[in-house]
């Protein structure tokens, strides 16, 4: 059960350390990620003391408060969405990220999108209307088994790949984001990929001695170690390169 409530924003266009900008019209994800980064400060500054996965805010007014500051904003990269997941499943009722897109899309900002959820590929009519964008969407094994332990409400990751190669096939650049990387086989991983995106970024887990415990239930303790990441991280380099795959290793 996830709790949900509709809340007004008093800002949406925010400054980024990745990237100029993000975006995030919602607060919390329903994705609920064992491995999130944001469930360890998200509470915090929020207030919010349910788990992290069980409660979403839905910044009801983030397209109109979008436009506003877009009219005295730089132009700059917008990243959607840093600390939830753009596509999660109430995405589909509330469409605020399509429509944060079709703000961005009147002054043609540039735009990051990523996600793990198929829903992404809905967006592709505005995807292919601006002149500077990237679509991706974050896969971190291709061990479905593994996939729904650690990311319980994602996409399958066949529905990603699908998902990828739908957009790709329009004409829309992009990438998969590989990370945090989670035990299954890289050289069909990367087989899978070939085609299907621009380029990769790989990536190991963060934050290991928060989220040890996961990989303990599952008995992957080996998986939770800096010669796992980097024996999978090469593994997929080298893979990747087989395939002509652009990539990058980012640790």
């Amino acid at each position: 059960m996830v709790k949900t409530r509709e809340v007004t924003a008093k800002s949406i266009l925010n400054k980024s350390k990745i990237f100029d900008y993000c975006v995030n019209a919602y607060t919390g994800c329903q994705v609920g990620c064992l491995y999130c980064y944001a469930r360890t400060f998200i509470p915090r500054y929020t207030g919010h003391r349910e788990p992290w996965g069980t409660f979403v805010d839905i910044k009801i007014n983030a397209p109109h408060l979008l436009r506003r500051q877009l009219k005295r904003a730089k132009r700059g990269t917008v990243w959607i969405s840093s600390v939830c997941d753009a596509y999660q499943p109430l995405e589909a009722e509330y469409r605020l990220t399509r429509r944060c897109l079709e703000e961005l899309l009147l002054v043609q900002f540039p735009v990051q999108v990523q996600s793990k959820s198929a829903l992404m590929a809905r967006d592709l009519d505005l995807f292919r209307q601006f002149k500077e964008i990237e679509a991706g969407l974050t896969i971190t094994t291709d061990d479905e088994r593994i996939a729904r332990f650690f990311e319980p409400r994602a996409s399958s990751v066949a529905d990603r790949i699908a998902a990828l190669k739908r957009i790709h096939e329009a004409g829309v650049r992009t990438f998969a984001f590989l990370g945090p990387l989670l035990p299954g086989d890289p050289e069909k991983l990367a087989a899978e990929l070939d085609g299907v995106v621009d380029h990769v970024l790989i990536d190991r887990m963060n934050y290991l001695g928060t989220f040890r415990s996961h990989y303990l239930k599952l008995g992957l303790a080996w998986a939770a170690e800096d010669k796992f990441f980097r024996e999978q991280g090469d593994r997929l380099a080298a893979a990747l390169a087989k395939n002509n795959i652009p990539f990058e290793l980012l640790f």
